[in-house]
């Protein structure tokens, strides 16, 4: 999104929060974003060894109702929205319908005919867009509540425990993809047992007005404000595909490790989702050059496809990348990675370069 001063940046509720913090603020998605506070590694290691909090407010919530709320989903992504439960959620996918996806989302069951939507914050226009398109037939009505919601990702090992004192449920009674309503510091919050970062956790959805007292009590007892560095470095080592990176309207999802989202049903884009996927997406290690978004892939000194994401990787100590290679030449194991017109070697590893 190209910013003009016509268009100023977004600012979340927690703007005022990161500026008293510290945080070095970057332009992100159209969004005025911290992209660290006292550091991406020190953020990054408190996430690893206890609890890290991020604002991830931009992110855009749809709600989902009526009676034909199941059906909808059903028909708008590939993912099984029928085995669902109210309490439960699930990670999908929006395909297009040349092969591609107009975003990758959670969806969240609310109580029957009830669900909650979330979207990646630069989509949240097109994803409305693309819902409202194909919610014509259906019995179903929607509602954008993204300036409703604060939404805080609190993710580590130690957030369960550091959470537990401060909360009205027993966190240890709840599973990975859990969602359910709790008091968090006496404040009526939602909370989900997701994250993008590897690492146990709740993603807290407050309300707009509340969510900067949440956030500094959360800071008040000890839990780390972590920036959008660590948030990529961690997810990448957890080797999870990022929108605008690994996943895109002219990218085949399946070129991922993700198939396991595509179930046998019928639903929009599923013809094209069926083609083969040209290329596959691979985990490079590299010695000691760091590489970045776009850098040529090489094997036997050709082209054979591109980096969609790499770092240095604070938890393994060496860079590490994804890329994007011809489907014919993923299986090898060694390739070259140019930067700035010189070639390094990179070892074909698996993903996710780190587990918990």
């Amino acid at each position: 999104m190209t910013q003009t001063p016509e268009t100023p940046l977004k600012r979340t509720p927690l703007h005022a929060a990161h500026l008293r913090a510290g945080a070095r603020m970057v332009p992100f998605g159209g969004w005025d974003m911290p992209v660290q506070y006292t550091g991406l590694k020190a953020e990054h290691q408190a996430v690893r060894e206890a609890a890290g909090v991020f604002d991830v407010s931009h992110m855009g919530e749809f709600r989902i109702q009526g009676p034909g709320a199941l059906a909808f989903l059903q028909h708008v992504t590939p993912n099984d929205v029928s085995k669902l439960r109210p309490g439960r959620a699930q990670y999908n996918w929006l395909p297009n319908e040349r092969g591609g996806l107009v975003d990758d989302i959670y969806i969240y069951m609310v109580r029957e005919d009830e669900y909650l939507m979330v979207v990646n914050a630069s989509n949240i226009a097109k994803d409305w867009a693309h819902l409202q398109a194909h919610a014509g037939s259906f019995e179903v009505t929607l509602s954008d509540e993204s300036d409703r919601w604060g939404l805080l990702a609190v993710q580590g090992p130690r957030a369960a425990d550091i959470l537990q004192p401060h909360v009205d449920v027993d966190l240890g009674t709840k599973k990975k993809n859990a969602y359910f309503p709790a008091k968090l510091f006496g404040f009526d919050v939602f909370l989900a047992r997701t994250g993008y970062t590897g690492e146990d956790g709740f993603e807290v959805f407050v309300d707009a007005s509340e969510a900067e007292t949440v956030w500094d009590k959360l800071l008040a007892i000890g839990v780390t404000p972590a920036g959008l560095g660590a948030r990529d470095t961690l997810r990448l080592e957890a080797g999870f595909p990022l929108y605008g990176h690994e996943f895109g309207e002219d990218i085949h999802p399946l070129s991922s490790h993700y198939g396991w989202v595509v179930k046998d049903k019928a639903h929009h884009g599923r013809e094209a989702l069926q083609s083969p996927a040209p290329q596959k997406l691979i985990g490079l290690k590299l010695d000691k050059v760091p590489v970045r978004e776009g850098y040529p892939v090489l094997r036997d000194g050709q082209v054979v496809g591109h980096i969609t994401s790499g770092t240095s990787s604070p938890t393994l100590g060496h860079p590490i990348a994804l890329a994007l290679v011809q489907a014919g030449a993923a299986e090898s194991g060694d390739f070259e990675v140019e930067v700035r017109g010189k070639a390094h070697p990179a070892t074909r590893t698996a993903v996710p370069f780190y587990q918990p």
